[in-house]
């Protein structure tokens, strides 16, 4: 029977040739092609592994290329900085040596940087002193000085004080002492603390004084975190060893005297490698004191003349007449010192620093009484300044009087002696002109703040005394009130004395002390008084 579906298919014959040992060919071409994928995959990885191995060392060349790298080790992932951390991101990771930085100069050809005058600022740790580093200032170097220190120091106001229509001078008073420790010695700590090698900051610095300038080297230094040790002699008033520990310094009382512990300071600093400082006149230091010029200049248009404190530490003088001079060379410069110690005077006239035996180390006096401190200051005082004039004792504690009156502004001997030179009329060239006056420091102590102001009020024939016999009668010493009382004037004090007289019985010496307007109101008030009582007898002061 027929199928349906044709006639059945003949079986495909055997290919395969019986007894032959070869694979088949498609065995062999999916082996090659499994061994070529693997080859090239074992390349890509052992590649892979070297670009790996190469990449710090790329990186490193791209960091060299761009800039020098500071404080930081090459190929070492910086820490991330989180936002609540901006505000203490400073100087604490940047000492740690966690921070890569790069650094850009301009510099032009003929230009000479500040920063070698500062290559020889402890090169090893047994060197303590900025006395290497000494060099005549540029207006240059003190420009730099202005841009390094503009977010570290106050730029204090030069205002017009209502002093100038009773001295009939344009007076411009620039306020330094508004500086955070009341002094214009900030300017020159901060610009030489940051100019410091960062070796020598992460050991620390250390002073023995108890000034301005190491109130300032005490206060900055702690606030770019650099250790600082103040020495102060044990004679030192409890009140500035507090301010000091307040700014952040660790202070040490030590000896009875400014030269003991000076020593024991010089000691520390050779033992602990810390760096010494002291006021000296050197290049870092004098710039940054010269940016008074500069800001003076910038404040009060059309100067005529620029008066500073002098005396032994002269460098708030001659770094701001370098600046002065250098933008307009007819304004005058003129230093004030006092007439007790006349150290700047005499060492401009024998042409060297003298150490003046008769320099004292009282308080009141501060810096003007101070040594002179070194050949530039005094090179540049020299060259630049115009006129260097002397005033009393009298001058300044009168002068500190019309500040704290008019100005609202309490000042120290330091302070004050600009403007005395005006209210001594030791400067009669100046009359009608325009006229700066630094008022750099702010520093009196309490109780000599009471002892100026009483002194000074007596001075200026504010405050008189008078005494007289009356009879000891009931009623006498109401008749004298009267006239005090008819003569608008205060009476501060009134003594009686009965038993210690050498007049007649039953007599009574009274002694008054009264406050007057002026001098003009204190001499109506004796003309009364001699009126009436014939025999009174006035205190001379």
């Amino acid at each position: 029977m027929v199928s349906p579906w044709g006639p059945p298919r003949a079986r495909p014959t055997d290919m395969t040739i019986p007894g032959s040992l070869l694979p088949p060919y498609g065995v062999v071409v999916g082996v090659l092609l499994r061994l070529i994928v693997y080859l090239v995959a074992v390349l890509y990885r052992d590649d892979n592994k070297i670009k790996k191995q190469d990449a710090p060392a790329l990186c490193d060349l791209h960091c060299c290329k761009d800039g020098p790298i500071r404080n930081g080790l090459i190929g070492q992932k910086p820490p991330s900085i989180n936002p609540d951390r901006l505000k203490d991101f400073g100087e604490e990771d940047y000492l740690n040596g966690d921070v890569k930085t790069w650094e850009m100069k301009i510099m032009s050809r003929n230009e000479e940087l500040l920063k070698d005058g500062l290559s020889h600022i402890t090169q090893s740790s047994s060197r303590t002193s900025l006395s290497s580093c000494n060099k005549l200032i540029r207006f240059e170097d003190i420009s730099a000085a202005a841009f390094k220190i503009q977010c570290s120091v106050q730029k204090t106001p030069c205002m017009y004080s209502r002093l100038s229509k009773q001295y009939g001078v344009d007076i411009y008073l620039k306020k330094e002492f508004l500086q955070y420790t009341g002094s214009v010695k900030e300017r020159g700590v901060i610009y030489l603390l940051t100019s410091l090698p960062q070796d020598q900051q992460r050991k620390g610095v250390i002073v023995a004084s108890d000034n301005n300038f190491s109130m300032a080297v005490a206060y900055h230094a702690s606030e770019l975190r650099i250790p600082v040790f103040v020495i102060m002699s044990t004679s030192t008033s409890p009140a500035r060893v507090k301010m000091c520990r307040e700014y952040g310094a660790m202070v040490i009382s030590y000896g009875t005297t400014a030269k003991d512990s000076q020593t024991h300071a010089r000691r520390l600093a050779q033992e602990n490698g810390y760096l010494y400082l002291e006021e000296e006149d050197s290049a870092v230091y004098l710039s940054g004191l010269g940016t008074v010029g500069l800001e003076v200049y910038e404040q009060v248009p059309k100067l005529d003349a620029v008066i500073f404190p002098a005396g032994g530490h002269c460098g708030l003088l001659a770094g701001s007449a370098a600046a002065l001079k250098h933008l307009n060379p007819h304004i005058s410069v003129i230093g004030v010192e006092s007439e007790s110690f006349p150290v700047l005077q005499q060492s401009l006239k024998a042409g060297h620093p003298i150490e003046d035996q008769a320099c004292s180390n009282h308080h009141f006096y501060g810096d003007v009484s101070g040594l002179c401190f070194g050949s530039n200051s005094l090179q540049l005082t020299g060259k630049l300044v115009d006129k260097v004039v002397a005033v009393r004792e009298e001058d300044i504690l009168i002068s500190m009087l019309r500040l704290l009156e008019y100005e609202r502004a309490t000042v120290d001997a330091e302070g004050a002696i600009g403007l005395a030179a005006v209210v001594a009329g030791k400067l009669p060239e100046l009359k009608g002109k325009r006229v700066a006056v630094v008022i750099c420091s702010g520093n009196l102590e309490l109780h000599l703040l009471q002892q100026c102001i009483a002194r000074a009020l007596t001075l200026d024939n504010r405050v008189c005394r008078f005494s007289l016999v009356l009879s000891d009668c009931p009623g006498d010493i109401s008749k004298l009130l009267e006239v005090l009382a008819r003569e608008e004037v205060r009476v501060l004090d009134i003594k009686q004395e009965r038993t210690f007289v050498t007049s007649e019985l039953f007599t009574v010496e009274v002694t008054c002390t009264v406050e007057t307007r002026d001098k003009i109101h204190t001499a109506q008030l004796r003309n009364a008084l001699l009126e009436r009582y014939p025999t009174a007898v006035w205190t001379e002061r």
